[in-house]
């Protein structure tokens, strides 16, 4: 199998954007994302609240943007691109976030795909190709839908190096989970390892380039995508091979890929990228990859949530309440998922963990994000700026937010609301 190639670059808030472009570059990113199509930059958002690790970093997407616009990118041909789910706040997301400051600042288009975007049958977008899905016809025998702008665009994603209590890491190749699919994607969790490889087989069809560009400042550990204990880890990747820049994060991490990934495994016994480390070519600090942070995993200290989720999709609970999750009964898990991460674990067991955070140089360079300048080279932000503990969400006015989230999760939900229009979105 022919060598991937995986750029691994240290960093710090003080030369961040001159490390965001480096690492692209070392990755080759121009050859693969094309300055004559529209370029999506798909922002991850795993929490609405900042959570150090969980979510795409205002720096992150900084630096992509920056480094795009200087490598000769047309800033018009270049939007940043949201999905929805019912847990999740993707509007209150990019601002909590500070994405949304980014994207503003550049003068960007902000797409939110479930909002007034087409979306059109796979079958479609694919051709036959939809034949060779691992898992998705089985999961949607009526067909699904993936949205009709994704044809012909460059896709840039934008993970953060983390665990996953589905997946053990996520990353480039889970990135696309809400991008790529509606909001029944939760039908897909039995499944979840084959679809991420359906998913990454739907990109190389209909995208035009396909990079992913994993932001490692903050590293999470333990019950994610929320849940972790964050570790600033300084580390910066990047590779067009979505499934060897998984598999060297995840080789970081302390997990054997090919053993412990199966979505990976699956990916390179098929050909669509490379999973073993032995075939991946490290450039930049190569020097960094062989360490081992000795991550636990997202199963050692599962969550209450994280341990009934499991139970649900894989164990006990599956016969008797699984099949509720594809009925007008589906939102008491909306609201048991809100309720448990927004209302419980967050200001009882997160807080802490957020605070801590936000005392780190990355932790400032968050809180006085918009405050504090780059340099005058541009290489990033050597004054990032005082501590602000202070903005760890907490009182009164968390339990409020928390309780319109919860109304969120009810209204929203696809079985509930509008069936005309989410079915142009979902099921056909």
């Amino acid at each position: 199998m022919t060598k991937a190639k995986v750029a691994l670059v240290r960093t710090s808030p003080a030369t961040v954007l001159e490390d965001y472009q480096r690492v692209m570059n070392l990755a080759d990113y121009q050859a693969v994302i094309d300055k004559s199509a529209d370029t999506a930059l798909k922002v991850n958002i795993s929490w609405h609240f900042f959570y150090p690790a969980s979510s795409t970093t205002p720096w992150q997407l900084e630096g992509v943007i920056s480094s795009l616009k200087a490598d000769g990118y047309r800033p018009d041909l270049i939007h940043a691109c949201h999905n929805r789910t019912v847990v999740i706040d993707a509007h209150l997301g990019e601002r909590e976030n500070k994405q949304i400051d980014v994207v503003e600042r550049h003068g960007l288009r902000n797409v939110h795909l479930y909002e007034g975007e087409e979306w059109i049958d796979v079958r479609d977008a694919v051709g036959d190709l939809a034949d060779r899905f691992l898992c998705l016809n089985q999961v949607y025998p009526k067909g699904f839908r993936i949205p009709k702008r994704f044809i012909g665009e460059n896709i840039i994603h934008l993970p953060t190096v983390k665990t996953h209590i589905f997946t053990t890491t996520t990353g480039a190749m889970k990135n696309a989970f809400g991008g790529l699919l509606n909001e029944h994607r939760h039908w897909t969790h039995p499944v979840i390892h084959e679809t991420l490889v359906d998913l990454l087989m739907i990109q190389k069809r209909i995208h035009r380039g396909v990079f992913a560009v994993m932001d490692g400042t903050f590293a999470g550990d333990g019950p994610g995508p929320r849940c972790m204990i964050p570790h600033v880890k300084n580390v910066l990747l990047a590779s067009s091979d979505q499934v060897a820049i998984d598999a060297v994060a995840a080789k970081l991490m302390g997990f054997d890929p090919l053993r412990d990934l199966k979505f990976v495994r699956l990916a390179h016994e098929l050909g669509l990228g490379v999973g073993d480390p032995r075939d991946i070519e490290i450039v930049g600090d190569p020097e960094l990859a062989n360490a081992n942070w000795n991550f636990q995993g997202p199963f050692k200290e599962m969550t209450f949530a994280s341990r009934n989720q499991h139970r649900i999709y894989w164990g006990p609970l599956k016969k008797p309440i699984e099949w509720s999750l594809k009925t007008w009964l589906a939102p008491w898990a909306y609201v048991a998922s809100v309720t448990y991460h927004d209302l419980f674990w967050y200001p009882y067991f997160g807080k802490d963990r957020v605070e801590t955070a936000l005392k780190s140089e990355w932790g400032r360079l968050f809180a006085n994000w918009g405050k504090v300048l780059p340099d005058a080279a541009g290489r990033g932000y050597p004054d990032v700026g005082e501590a602000h503990p202070e903005l760890v969400r907490n009182g009164l006015k968390h339990f409020a937010e928390g309780v319109r989230l919860v109304g969120m999760a009810i209204a929203e939900s696809p079985e509930l609301k509008r069936p005309a229009q989410s079915k142009s979105a979902q099921v056909i």
